[in-house]
């Protein structure tokens, strides 16, 4: 019941984020202002989506599944009026703080249904994290929504058998067995599949790119993960002491095994979908 002691993130987050996602809310959200860090190891990727995007001053613009901000401060900068919203009720918090005199709105929001009028924001952005939604299809009707017709959308997606995609398959090794799996949101990585679920709606093109992480040690990458990174936060409250050691070991070997001279560099292949929302202002844009 409402009158049942209930803690600030599920307070935070009920009346937004629909009951099918409350737990992966839970689970993003468990990073909070560490998430930050894994952030900045993929701000090359963050800046290629924003340059994708191209936000002009006073542009009303939607940042989906912002996590802590980065990208929603990034087009801040640019002069845009920002809107960031996230179903992670402590990455929300965090990104108010982080972001403290930027102006940007930032609201807990689930990106299967998004909180705003049909044709509210000039352009809409999402780096790494529409990706991950359970329900592709909606996340593609929210977008396609949301946008004016001829507004832009920038996706920054990890790309299919990418480093990035074998991290995930090592972390949900040690997973416990799900009811009902969420998709692959490498799905998203496939140009064939954004065709199928933007293509009605918009014109798309397409850029790749390599995010490069350089932690100074298979141990910085373990510290950076462990503490900031939602997916691994909420996995070692549930594992063992013993499932625990084993996944820091096979963590850190992942990383180290990609040392060139002396130094760790992480090759992760992204996908930038860049579109074009079809309707009458397009030619007006």
């Amino acid at each position: 019941s409402r009158d049942s002691p209930i803690n600030k993130e599920t307070a935070m987050t009920t009346e937004t984020i629909l009951p099918t996602n409350l737990h992966a809310a839970r689970t993003w959200g468990a990073g909070g202002e560490d998430y930050d860090q894994v952030s900045r190891g993929i701000a090359d990727a963050i800046d290629h989506a924003v340059e994708a995007l191209d936000p002009r001053p006073d542009e009303r613009v939607l940042d989906v599944a912002t996590g802590t901000g980065w990208a929603a401060r990034k087009i801040a900068e640019r002069g845009a009026v920002v809107t960031g919203v996230d179903f992670g009720a402590a990455v929300i918090e965090a990104a108010k703080a982080l972001s403290h005199g930027a102006g940007i709105d930032f609201r807990v929001g689930d990106a299967e249904a998004l909180d705003f009028p049909d044709q509210s924001f000039d352009a809409v952005i999402s780096t790494f994290g529409t990706m991950f939604a359970r329900d592709p299809e909606a996340v593609a009707a929210e977008l396609s929504r949301v946008v004016k017709p001829g507004g832009r959308v920038s996706l920054a997606n990890w790309a299919v058998g990418g480093s990035v995609h074998e991290m995930f398959k090592l972390i949900r090794s040690y997973k416990p067995a799900e009811e009902r799996p969420a998709p692959s949101p490498f799905a998203w990585g496939k140009t064939s599949r954004v065709v199928e679920l933007l293509g009605p709606n918009f014109e798309i093109e397409f850029q790749v790119g390599t995010s490069f992480f350089r932690p100074e040690s298979g141990e910085q990458a373990w510290a950076t993960f462990s503490t900031g990174f939602g997916p691994v936060v909420s996995l070692l409250r549930v594992l063992s002491p013993t499932k625990i050691q084993a996944l820091r070991k096979d963590f850190i070997a992942f990383h180290e095994a990609h040392r060139e001279g002396g130094r760790i560099v992480v090759k992760r292949p992204y996908v930038i979908t860049k579109a074009r929302r079809l309707g009458e202002a397009r030619k007006a844009s």
